[in-house]
């Protein structure tokens, strides 16, 4: 598997020179950069083809590639909204994401489904949210990359077998599953997802969580949490994964870079199974 660090985990002010440099320098084996509004930091709404084109050669020259592509933008325009303009710009947003993966060969864009609210009810969020991705498969397919839906905390998607059949249900190749490993251990095991989710994993998030805390405030370093790693990795090897494990951190209070320092030898141990 490859190691692999999300933007996020970088101060937003941290250019992309600095960004690939520091992950470089950390042994990181990949970036995840993520997709802003204009005048953010990398990608944005507005990035050109050359644009793009010079960012994938800057990530080259420190030796990282380029697997994958984030956004949070999908948290202002849902797929799940009940207006069709809010769901349009939503869909604008995973296309602006598959046109710039396209060009630098990313093989998976990471999207949020939506959010179930008091506006917004679980049905109605399955039924807009399923919809909207089955328009967006063709998308995926021409250009010949895939949709990973994330499990996040939006109420949605609470089981590993309702997972499956939602993605089952939208009927592409190139709709799948961004799994992130922390972030379900308020209601399962995330080594039960990966087997039962399979091969429909596209990529893989990694963070830490303690249940005893059990909000935003449990979210702590690798290995620091509650995740049995040993039983991720067994999983993991199960089902034939061999691509990046990319960290989702908060970063440090003090001396922020320490973090990706530490989570590339963290990550060194999930892998390996073992300290070095």
């Amino acid at each position: 598997m490859l190691k692999s660090i999300n933007q996020w985990c970088f101060k937003p002010d941290t250019s992309l020179e600095k960004i690939f440099a520091i992950s470089s320098e950390a042994g990181y084996d990949a970036v995840e950069l993520n997709l802003y509004e204009p005048g953010g930091i990398g990608f944005t709404m507005d990035t050109t083809a050359a644009e793009a084109e010079k960012v994938g050669r800057l990530a080259r020259d420190y030796g990282l590639q380029l697997r994958s592509l984030s956004t949070g933008l999908l948290w202002q325009n849902p797929l799940s909204s009940a207006d069709a303009s809010v769901r349009a710009q939503g869909r604008k947003v995973v296309i602006k994401q598959l046109e710039l993966a396209e060009l630098l060969g990313i093989d998976t864009v990471l999207v949020v489904p939506g959010s179930v609210n008091p506006e917004t009810s679980y049905d109605q969020c399955y039924e807009r949210s399923q919809h909207e991705l089955q328009l967006l498969a063709p998308e995926a397919e021409k250009r010949h990359t895939r949709i990973g839906i994330e499990n996040v905390w939006n109420k949605f998607l609470l089981s590993p077998l309702e997972m499956a059949a939602y993605v089952d249900k939208i009927g592409s190749a190139h709709v799948g599953v961004y799994f992130d490993v922390g972030n379900v251990l308020l209601y399962g095991y995330p080594e039960q997802w990966i087997r039962i989710l399979g091969s429909r994993i596209f990529k893989i998030h990694v963070k830490d969580f303690l249940t005893s805390v059990g909000n935003g405030h449990g979210f702590v370093s690798l290995l620091a949490g509650d995740v049995n790693w040993h039983a991720v990795r067994q999983a993991l090897q199960d089902i034939g994964y061999t691509d990046t494990l990319t960290a989702e951190l908060g970063i440090y209070a003090t001396d922020p870079l320490q973090l990706v320092y530490d989570t590339s030898r963290h990550l060194d141990v999930i892998i390996g199974g073992g300290a070095r």
